[in-house]
Formats: C-alpha cells, structure tokens, sequence
C-alpha cells in the first residue's frame, strides 16, 4: 500500500504514526509470538494444520497476528455461537476453532467459492473440529438471513462493499454485548460506508486495530 495513502487512512481514523521503540537487547514480540505453544494435544494438532494451511494453501487469508486475535477475542469472551463471512480455506475459521474448543461453541461460516469451501472442510477435518463447525455455500448476503440469534461474536472477511449490507444483517442477531470483527480496515480500501456506520452510531463501539497491516475493526453492540 502506499505509504501516503495508508497514513492519511490512518489520520482520517485517529490513528497517530508512533514507532515502537526496544530498550538494547529485548526481543521483538512479533519475533516471540512466532512460536506458538500449545498445551493440549488436541490444540498441537489444530496448530499442525494451521502451519500447513499458512505454508500450502494461503488465498485470501489473515495474517497469522490477527488469526491469534480471533482466537483471544472468541476465547476470553466466552463465545458460543460465531459467524463469519469468507471462509476461503478455513484459516480464520481454525484461529476462531481454536477459541471455541475451550468454550463449546460453534462456527457458521460462509463461502461462495466451491473449492475454497471443500479445502476449508477437508482442513477443519484434519484438525479434528468439523463437528463444532458448519460450513455454508452459497451467496452470505442470502444465507444470513436463514440465521438464527443469538450470535455472539461476527467476523466479516468478505467482499469490502458488502460490509455494510453483513452488518445490517446480522447486527439484530447479535447479542447486546457482542462483537463484529471487520478485515482490511487498511487495505484493500475499506468501505466509508461501512466506517461510517460503525463509528457514527451511538449504539456501537469501534476501535481499530493491527493498523501497520491489513487492520481490524472491533465493534461492540453496546448493551
């Protein structure tokens, strides 16, 4: 992206340019968080494929940085019925799995594409959570509305211009208290729309975040 344009993105946004600065002899945490630990075979086995995937099979995925955020953000807030809009080969999907293991829930999860939607299944196999997942083909803009609430946590990684149709959707659905995750809040281009909605609307909350990449907007359903 250039630079210029994602700096102006990120002024229009709030967002002061402030560089991170390492006392001598102190390690990145980027470097730290590279090797991901797990502490159940059941989680080693979920983090095998997610390698796998990140290697082999990278369309239209997140970084790996905000995968590890979906997983923190579905896991500490006790998530038990996620939706997302754009599976692709399942990448975000496992990072969201992984939440949902610890706490019982489940993933709905839409993809227009047929292979990248059998990729995903045959990898949620793999990784032995396709029980705690159902995986929809066809248009999200017309399968949502077959949803049912309530739903507690909402990533959108789809196309950008529907952002907005997605989020008057599925926002009656979502509980008081929940949240919308929105991908490439930097780039591609997000819709103003979209921005607009969530940040302009006293009943939502929205901060924005991993803004030196792709970047993330995290929208509470105020209650």
């Amino acid at each position: 992206m250039n630079p210029n344009r994602r700096s102006a993105l990120r002024a229009a946004l709030g967002f002061a340019a402030a560089p991170v600065v390492l006392a001598q002899g102190c390690t990145s945490p980027r470097a730290m968080e590279a090797e991901r630990l797990a502490n159940s075979p059941e989680e080693r086995r979920v983090l095998e494929v997610l390698s796998d995937v990140d290697r082999n099979q990278r369309h239209l995925s997140v970084p790996a940085e905000d995968g590890q955020l979906l997983r923190v953000l579905v896991e500490s807030t006790g998530a038990k019925h996620v939706v997302e809009i754009g599976t692709s080969t399942g990448y975000s999907g496992l990072w969201i799995l992984l939440g949902l293991m610890k706490t019982g829930g489940r993933l709905t999860t839409h993809e227009i594409n047929s292979e990248r939607h059998g990729r995903a299944r045959a990898n949620f196999e793999r990784a032995g959570l396709a029980k705690q997942a159902t995986l929809v083909l066809g248009d999200a803009h017309v399968e949502v509305t077959r949803l049912a609430g309530p739903i507690d946590f909402v990533f959108l990684d789809a196309d950008k211009v529907g952002y907005l149709d997605y989020l008057n959707k599925l926002r009656p659905l979502l509980r008081p208290g929940g949240l919308i995750a929105a991908h490439n809040m930097v780039w591609p281009a997000p819709d103003s729309r979209y921005l607009k909605a969530v940040t302009a609307d006293p009943g939502l909350e929205t901060v924005f975040v991993n803004m030196q990449a792709a970047g993330i907007g995290i929208t509470l359903k105020k209650r």
